[in-house]
């Protein structure tokens, strides 16, 4: 198998059929061998319907159907694990990612890139809702991970199946996948792609989304960089707790030594204590927690999804 195509699907009736003609038209010209791997996460419309009478006349387009939605990145992993390509492309199925960029993707490989990521340089979104966030997001992964791509977000991405059958993805983090394999020692590089408004459906993200990504961002360098010595992670917010506590006493102090204030007549103390405790627990429970989760799924070769059905697969 040479090329695996993974489409996540949730409530996109309306663009499959059309996704699928476009993709089995560019495939075909490429003349390789191919799959098309659909995951229907759990869609509340006739998603799952038209994916099945498509299977029927097309041994190479397969289907995972999942009980409930699991989100993105449940799909775009099934998807990936599954998969027989030497080479695997997950793309969006709202038809906003086109297929004849595919191409482009392939020649990039085959000039010894282990990953290809691509760019919505001319991107046809909201600019207040979707565009300005993403500029953001993509600013802040990129300085944090030192993986200096564009476009984090762009789903269409080429990976070399050594390279991506290895990492396990969990919560939003498909995106961080680039980074991911850069410190591993992957070599990584970018295209610009295609991006086309949205025709049919609705979007599924929203600027909440930033957010979430930002905080996954989090995780992601605490186990790149502090997995295996978390003490450094945590001494060193020990000792900023520290140092903030000796700077807010010497204040409170000081006010009293120049008979500005009584120590109990200010709150600063109290309340600096109590924000710098929360702050500091907060992040640690969520860290500790993610490690919890992990553990729990990949000590029992667990899955963070449950597949429904399968179509076409031996």
């Amino acid at each position: 198998m040479k090329l695996s195509i993974v489409l996540p699907i949730y409530n996109e009736e309306e663009n499959i059929s059309i996704l699928y003609h476009k993709l089995t038209e560019v495939l075909q010209r490429i003349n390789d061998d191919y799959e098309i791997i659909c995951v229907n996460d759990g869609s509340r419309d006739k998603s799952w319907q038209v994916l099945k009478d498509l299977a029927t006349s097309d041994h190479k387009f397969k289907i995972l159907n999942f009980k409930n939605n699991f989100g993105q990145t449940a799909a775009m992993s099934a998807g990936i694990k599954i998969s027989q390509g030497e080479i695997i492309i997950p793309m969006d199925a709202d038809l906003q990612n086109d297929p004849t960029d595919i191409p482009k993707f392939l020649e990039k490989i085959k000039e010894g890139y282990d990953v290809v990521s691509g760019w919505r340089k001319d991107r046809k979104d909201d600019l207040f809702s979707r565009k300005i966030p993403s500029w953001i997001a993509n600013g802040i992964i990129a300085s944090i991970t030192g993986v200096k791509i564009h476009d984090y977000g762009c789903s269409m991405k080429a990976y070399k199946q050594d390279i991506i059958k290895g990492v396990n993805l969990y919560g939003e983090m498909h995106r961080f996948i680039p980074a991911y394999a850069s410190w591993q020692g992957a070599k990584v590089g970018e295209i610009v792609v295609t991006h086309h408004p949205r025709i049919h459906g609705q979007t599924k993200y929203g600027i909440s989304r930033t957010f979430k990504v930002i905080l996954d961002l989090v995780v992601v360098k605490f186990l790149s960089v502090y997995m295996n010595r978390p003490m450094h992670f945590f001494g060193g917010l020990g000792f900023v707790s520290l140092f903030l506590g000796l700077i807010t006493g010497l204040t409170a102090l000081g006010l009293r030594l120049f008979h500005i204030k009584y120590i109990v007549e200010t709150p600063l103390p109290i309340l600096s204590a109590m924000l710098i405790i929360v702050g500091v627990q907060l992040i640690a429970m969520g860290i500790l927690a993610e490690m919890i989760m992990r553990t729990y799924y990949e000590s029992q070769n667990k899955e963070p999804y449950v597949i429904k059905d399968k179509i076409n697969f031996d």
